[in-house]
C-alpha cells in the first residue's frame, strides 16, 4: 500500500490564545485525503499551563512524529519553517479611556523626543549661522526676526517627514510598508531567530547531558 503524502508549512512564529495548541493552529496542511487531513489537524502539540513558559519552540520533526503516530501510512514533506515559536497571549481587555491615554502618552514622549533630537542637531551644526549667511547672500542684509527661509526649511522639514514615513493620521500615503512597519518587520524577525536558536542550544546541552 503507497503512503499517503501530506504537505506541511508552517509559520515561523504563531502567537496562541488557548492553552491547547492543535496542529492546525500551527500550520497548514495539504492532503488529497480529507479524512486524514481532518485527523491530522486535531493532533494537539503542545500545552500551556499556568507555571509553564509563555513560549516554546516545536520542531518539525516533532510534529512529523505525532503525524506518524496518528496515521501510520503518511509520507510528510516540510514546505515551510522548521522550527516553530509558539507565544501563548492572554487577550486583555482594556478601556477605551486607558488606550486614549496611552496612545496620548506615547505621543508625548515621541513628540518630545523628536523635537529634541531635531533641536540638538540643528543646533550642533549651527544652522541659524547658516540661514543667516544665506540670508546675507541673497539680500545683502542681515534678518531681522523670523524670515521666509527659516519658515519654509520648516515646512520643508514637516513634508520631508511625512513623505519619508510615508504616513499621515490614519492613512499611507503610498501602498509600501512605511520604513517603522519594515524595522518592526525586521526587529521580530531577529527575536523570533534568537529565541529559536537560544532553544535549539538548550535542546542540544539536554541530548548531550543525557
Amino acid at each position: 500500500m503507497s503512503n499517503t503524502n501530506v504537505y506541511l508549512k508552517c509559520q515561523r512564529s504563531v502567537q496562541v490564545s488557548d492553552e491547547d495548541v492543535y496542529l492546525k493552529d500551527i500550520c497548514s496542511l495539504r492532503c488529497a485525503d480529507h479524512t486524514i487531513s481532518a485527523r491530522l489537524k486535531c493532533i494537539k502539540v503542545h500545552k500551556f499551563g499556568e507555571k509553564k513558559p509563555t513560549r516554546h519552540v516545536i520542531s518539525t520533526l516533532r510534529l512529523i512524529e505525532l503525524m506518524e503516530e496518528e496515521c501510520p501510512d503518511i509520507s510528510v514533506e516540510v514546505i515551510g519553517e522548521t522550527d516553530v515559536l509558539l507565544e501563548y497571549q492572554v487577550a486583555k481587555k482594556h478601556s477605551a479611556f486607558v488606550a486614549l491615554l496611552k496612545i496620548a502618552f506615547v505621543c508625548f514622549v515621541s513628540f518630545l523626543g523628536t523635537a529634541f533630537t531635531i533641536m540638538a542637531y540643528h543646533n550642533d551644526i549651527g544652522i541659524n549661522a547658516i540661514f543667516d549667511e544665506i540670508y546675507r547672500i541673497l539680500l545683502n542684509e542681515r534678518p531681522k526676526g523670523v524670515n521666509a527661509l527659516e519658515i519654509s526649511y520648516s515646512l520643508g522639514v514637516t513634508m520631508g517627514m511625512l513623505l519619508f514615513f510615508n504616513h499621515s493620521g490614519g492613512k499611507t500615503i503610498t501602498k509600501d510598508p512605511t520604513p517603522i512597519q519594515v524595522a518592526m518587520r525586521n526587529y521580530e524577525r531577529d527575536v523570533d531567530t534568537s529565541l529559536v536558536e537560544t532553544a535549539q542550544r538548550g535542546m542540544m546541552e539536554e541530548d548531550n547531558q543525557r
